[in-house]
Order: structure tokens, then sequence, then C-alpha cells
């Protein structure tokens, strides 16, 4: 199957060009030919009938907006019938009763999911690596990361073992393993994506919700697509077909390297990333105004960011410590020992930051940063560390992501240059008005 792109193989389902059933025997065989990389952690037995079936619904004329597109989930999100890690094996991995609701949104628009893809445990990092499976690994370098947490479907999408994949992000998840696979990852606004908020926008704290839904894809059209299919109405990709990418221009785009983590790591950009990032800024100058952004970030932020994205590790129920990784379980225990009252002071504090990130962003139309400060690292950089070492290099990494997710607005990383290893390297584009639409229209402009 020659083409990559995700969109044209969806309308040739939906007419009827080819069938759902050859498509997703095609796509049954990358995983098996590529299982070295790591990317799946199950395979569904269960595929091929569900595309037999697509194809049955595809003559009666019921179809939906992926109509026998096959693709997978993170094995973070329940799907009914398949079992669920969590990236844990402290976890039962029992099999889901139900379906997760990004889960049961996409299947109700006709997508045939052929398995679960490899995260971290419990989502907490941005590599994917666990105790339950092998590492997810770089399919353009299998010795490196392909990121975290949807690591898996990151290698997944860029390898071809699914055309377009939906992940998670709540520190960088999806814009991460994007930016280190070399696909486009968007991470929308909070509440963009329905199912992200079917409880509601605040956690149990009072802070506002850091994990949202986003696709992973080959170019900005891929995932316009599928970000409508997770909304379920048809917005972006009209936008994006229209004359809208091309009209886009005059934007006032600030620039900057600084990360709110400078107050307590050291951050250095290192070659690579800063000759995307200068790349970058030379191609949006030919449309819009591109200047420096003048941002301050609070010095707090790094503790109580790391306070409040614990917060949740308390009440995972664990009964035998023993079997989480470090990182977790020094994390869990951190979390545990604090106070609540603690909790919710870390909570409150962080939506002050959060609401004085986007005040400064707002000077902007845009903010244009690196989206990582190297390229990605190898395999068991970080997992040899102590904990604290972990997440220090961790935040070193990649330490423009996670003030996105706490300011509840929307950010894509586009690939931009390749590094002398052949590694591409790629920017972040923050929209500080929650406009992914603009987002995917400045991908576009610049070559995705």
């Amino acid at each position: 199957m020659k083409t990559r792109s995700a969109l044209k193989l969806r309308d040739e389902l939906a007419s009827g060009e080819r069938s759902s059933r050859e498509v997703t025997e095609h796509y049954l065989r990358r995983i098996d030919e590529l299982d070295s990389l790591g990317a799946f952690v199950y395979v569904s037995p269960d595929a091929m009938d569900a595309a037999a079936a697509a194809d049955e619904k595809q003559v009666r004329g019921q179809i939906g907006r992926l109509h026998g597109l096959p693709s997978a989930f993170k094995d973070l999100n329940e799907v009914a019938g398949m079992p669920t890690t969590y990236g844990s094996a402290a976890m039962e991995h029992q099999l889901a009763t139900a379906d997760h609701p990004l889960v049961a949104r996409l299947r109700s628009e006709g997508v045939v999911i052929t398995g679960k893809t490899q995260v971290p445990e419990f989502g907490l990092s941005s590599y994917s690596e666990n105790l339950v499976a092998p590492p997810s690994r770089n399919p353009l370098d299998p010795r490196l990361t392909s990121g975290g947490s949807s690591g898996g479907q990151a290698a997944a999408v860029a390898a071809g073992m699914i055309p377009v994949g939906p992940g998670s992000d709540g520190g960088g998840s999806v814009r991460i393993p994007a930016a280190a696979c070399g696909l486009v990852g968007l991470k929308p606004s909070l509440g963009r994506v329905p199912s992200d908020v079917v409880d509601g926008y605040l956690d149990a704290f009072g802070a506002p919700k850091m994990t949202v839904s986003g696709p992973l894809a080959h170019d900005a059209l891929d995932a316009a697509m599928l970000l409508d299919a997770m909304r379920g109405s048809d917005h972006f990709l009209p936008l994006l077909r229209g004359s809208y990418p091309e009209r886009l221009k005059g934007l006032r785009i600030g620039y900057s390297t600084l990360s709110p983590f400078e107050s307590a790591y050291p951050i250095t950009l290192q070659a690579p990333a800063r000759e995307a990032f200068e790349r970058a800024k030379r191609l949006l100058e030919a449309r819009h105004r591109v200047e420096p952004a003048d941002l301050h970030y609070a010095g707090d932020y790094p503790e109580t960011f790391a306070r409040v994205w614990t917060n949740g590790l308390r009440n995972i129920p664990v009964d035998d410590e023993s079997l989480l990784g470090e990182l977790a379980r020094d994390f869990r225990r951190r979390s545990t020992a604090r106070s609540l009252e603690v909790s919710l002071q870390a909570a409150s504090r962080l939506k002050q930051i959060a609401a004085d990130f986007v005040r400064q962003w707002s000077a902007h139309d845009v903010i244009l940063t690196p989206a990582m400060a190297s390229t990605p690292p190898e395999i068991g950089y970080f997992t040899r560390k102590d904990a604290d070492t972990d997440y220090m290099l961790q935040c070193q990494y990649t330490p423009y992501t996670s003030m996105v997710n706490v300011s509840s607005v929307a950010a894509i990383t586009v690939p931009i240059t390749n590094s002398s290893s052949g590694m591409p390297m790629s920017v972040q584009l923050i929209s500080p008005r929650a406009d992914e639409g603009l987002l995917l229209a400045l991908a576009k402009q610049l070559g995705k």
C-alpha cells in the first residue's frame, strides 16, 4: 500500500475503492513484520472480523467519518474485550468490559481497532519503557526512544503500522513522540474533544485537567481528519481543505527559547533543535510578523507542576509497590505523603501560574518554541538513573511542553529539519486563544 495519506485511504474506503479487509490485512502484516519495534503490546484477534463487518456496512451505506480505517489505542485507554495494563506490572491486567469514551467515539466513526500500543507506566514519562513489555523504539533509529507517553502510537504511525493514531497529552505526550518520530502532533485545548471532559473540566484537587486527546499524523490534513472524528463534527478538515491556509498571513508570531523549568534545571538547546527553530522562524517570516516574545516565567513552576502532575498517583490502587518502576514508586510515595492541604495549595497556585502564562502569550497570535531541546535519547537513558535524575533529564529533554497543558490552550509540533544523524527536528506552535484551526493551517504552511 503505497499511500501514507490516511485521508486518501479514508476516502478510498468510503467510496468502496478499497475494502477494509484488504487495508486491515496490510496493516496487521506490518505490525507482525515490525514487532521488534515494540510499538504494540496487544494485537486484536478480532480485527479482521471487524473489517469484514465494516465492508458489509459500506455496501449498505452505513459509514462513519473513519469508516473501515485501521487504528490502535494507547494502553492507557480501555478497549472492551482487550487487556489494559496502564504500562504497570503492579496492576491487574484484566479484560476491559467497556470502551473508554474516546474509544467509543472513534469506534462509532467506523475505526477498525487493531490493538493496544506501548506506554510508560501510568503515562508518566516522555519515553515509553516499562516493566510489562519491551520498550517502544524509534522507527527512524531503533536504538532511540520513540518518546512518550504516546510512544507506541508514534512508532506505529511513523513505521506504517497504522495510518493515523489517537493519543493523549498530559504534559507533552502527543507532541513529544510526534516530534521524536517526525510526525505532526496536536494537543487541542481542554474541552475541544468532548470525551476529555465527560466528568468535568477540573481534577479532584480543583486544577484544570492537564490531559487531553489529540492526533498523531503524517501531516496536518490527516491530523484534522482525526480531530474531527474525535470531536464528532466536521470543522477542521473542511477548513484545511479550503483556502484558509493559503489566505492566512500577517500573524504576530512571538518566538522564545525560554523554559519555565530553567529556575530548577540547566536547559541547553542543542544545535539540531536550534537549527530547526531558526529555520522555522525564516519560513514563517515569509508570511507573518515574527518577533521576540518577552516572557518571564514563575520561579516556583517546576515544584508546583511536579506536585500537581503527581497528585493523581495517590489514588492508584497498588497492592505491591515492589512491582512499580522506580519513577512511579518514588513519585507515588511522595504524593501519598503530602497532605491534602499542600496538594490543594499546589493546584491553586498552578492555576495562577497558568493564567500568567496565557496573559503573556496573548500579546501574540502564536508563540513559537522548540519542540524538544535535543534529538531523542537512547533507550535506557532515563531509566538507568534514580527517580530524581530521571525526572530532571526528562525536563531537560522536553522543557517546553508541560506549560501548555497547565494553561489549557492548544499547541502543535511540526517537523522542520533533520539532524546530521538523520533524526527529524520539530518546533512547537502555541495558540493562546486555543485556535486549533490556526495551528493546523500553520503546520500546512510549514510544509506538513
